[in-house]
């Protein structure tokens, strides 16, 4: 959205601008390019001091931060305000501006690295927000809480600020920086910050005697006097040495990711910047880009395409001189007929490797041992145990067939009186004179022992039945 160099062409119509001026422009996107096309009513005369760093580090921040402290904070002498993330580029601008203020206190979170570069920008009362709860620690300073608060996280610190506020305090949110951590979209973080968010019914604001208030410099482009009103005073402070931006660092435009990254990472103190002109090579991390300003007249363009052109020569020769290594090396070892030469102390590396893994593999071979012997002892047992089982299976079976073969007992008493053996019959003395009368008697008393036997069955059948009824 901001940029700064010099006017090239102008269109029909224009008036108040000359080829070749230093210029800073607005526009709502594609300014990441070597050469822009922007309304002549987005283009502002760049003064003689400022740098085109400065000049691209100007806009967005402090226009941000202007309209949200003068509109909507309204901020006055003797006010506090609260600026989260204070030392990036809109915590800068709105620290630098507050201070134009006299008396005004201000509260900035930043983390511990960074409290000396605030506290040198103007900052009261620094708070490492990684650490310690920054709500509590403003209420120590002070009970009642603040005027103004800046907004540009989101979510859960949104309610956090607006119950900071004193009456007839306002927060103004400007962005959503919880949704984003690192170089990776979070959509799980994304929608924890939206459900975290503050929902505020006006009668609640009306009892509290608080404001809540957004603000979005890309949906304000279409108010030109407004704008231009504003950044023309933003100028004059620049001029009157009241406000200065401060560059992080300033990155090639083939390096824009990890520029980005390191805005989204938050390791910056201040703006970053990029420029067609910086060679694209990283600086070391933490070293702060050089803020000196660029020659006032822009590089024509044969001269940048001319030195492209250079920098794309010395890449090619460098390719070849990596190809032309890599052929003397092949070429070396065809010579040695395929085999590499070893020095000694390659040779006593190769020695002590063999010997671990000849070590290793010992140690395999008897662990194997071990346990090759563990299952031939196992076996042992399971077959001792299963020949226990068989033979007391067989004996089991041995006792059933015996029980099958036995004469089963009579279930019934009925059964066990028709098996009873049959009573002796009765004896009978009879007195034997003669041997014929003896015959005779002989076959009376068999008569007498069959004419009785029936009797006594029949009674014991009747005592049975009657038993059983």
């Amino acid at each position: 959205m901001e940029a700064a160099g010099v006017i090239e062409e102008l269109g029909e119509d224009v008036s108040g601008l000359e080829v070749g001026q230093n210029v800073i422009c607005l526009a709502q996107t594609g300014m990441w390019r070597e050469i822009v096309a922007v309304p002549a009513t987005n283009v502002f005369i760049m003064p003689d001091e400022m740098s085109y760093e400065e000049g691209a580090a100007i806009p967005l921040s402090y226009l941000t931060a202007y309209f949200m402290l003068f509109d909507f904070g309204n901020l006055r002498p003797g006010k506090s305000l609260l600026v989260h993330i204070a030392a990036g580029g809109v915590g800068w601008a709105a620290t630098q501006l507050a201070k134009t203020v006299d008396n005004v206190t201000v509260f900035g979170t930043a983390s511990a690295s960074k409290h000396d570069a605030i506290k040198e920008n103007g900052v009261d009362h620094p708070i490492d927000y990684r650490t310690r709860d920054y709500s509590e620690e403003i209420k120590n300073i002070s009970p009642k809480g603040v005027d103004v608060v800046l907004d540009p996280l989101g979510g859960a610190d949104t309610s956090k600020g607006l119950q900071l506020l004193r009456p007839m305090g306002k927060i103004v949110t400007y962005g959503s920086a919880n949704m984003v951590k690192g170089e990776n979209r979070n959509l799980m973080k994304m929608a924890k910050t939206l459900w975290q968010s503050t929902s505020v019914s006006p009668v609640s604001l009306v009892k509290t005697n608080k404001a809540i208030a957004g603000f979005q410099l890309a949906h304000l482009t279409g108010e030109i006097e407004l704008v231009r009103s504003a950044f023309q005073d933003i100028l004059n402070m620049y001029k009157d040495g009241k406000i200065k931006p401060r560059i992080d660092s300033v990155w090639a435009f083939e390096q824009v990711a990890e520029a980005m990254q390191q805005m989204n990472e938050r390791r910056n103190i201040g703006k970053v910047i990029l420029s067609p002109e910086k060679e694209p090579t990283k600086p070391a991390e933490g070293d702060a880009a050089p803020t000196s300003p660029l020659k006032k007249k822009k590089p024509s363009l044969f001269r940048r395409l001319s030195k492209r052109a250079s920098r794309s020569k010395d890449e090619g020769e460098k390719k070849d001189e990596v190809k032309q290594e890599e052929q003397e090396k092949a070429d070396d070892s065809k010579a040695t007929n395929g085999h590499v030469q070893q020095t000694p102390e390659d040779e006593k590396i190769d020695d002590e490797a063999a010997k671990k893994v000849d070590g290793k593999v010992g140690d395999a071979e008897k662990a194997a041992e071990e346990t090759a012997k563990n299952v031939e002892e196992k076996l042992e047992e399971g077959k001792e145990k299963a020949e226990d089982v068989i033979q007391q299976t067989e004996e089991k079976v041995d006792e059933a067939v015996k029980q099958e073969e036995a004469p089963t007992e009579p279930d019934t008493q009925e059964e066990k009186k028709d098996e009873a053996p049959a009573e002796e019959p009765e004896k009978i003395e009879v007195a034997v004179e003669n041997p014929a009368e003896t015959d005779d008697a002989k076959a009376a008393a068999a008569d007498i022992v069959a004419d009785e036997k029936p009797v006594e069955n029949e009674e014991k059948a009747d005592g049975v039945a009657s038993q059983e009824i």
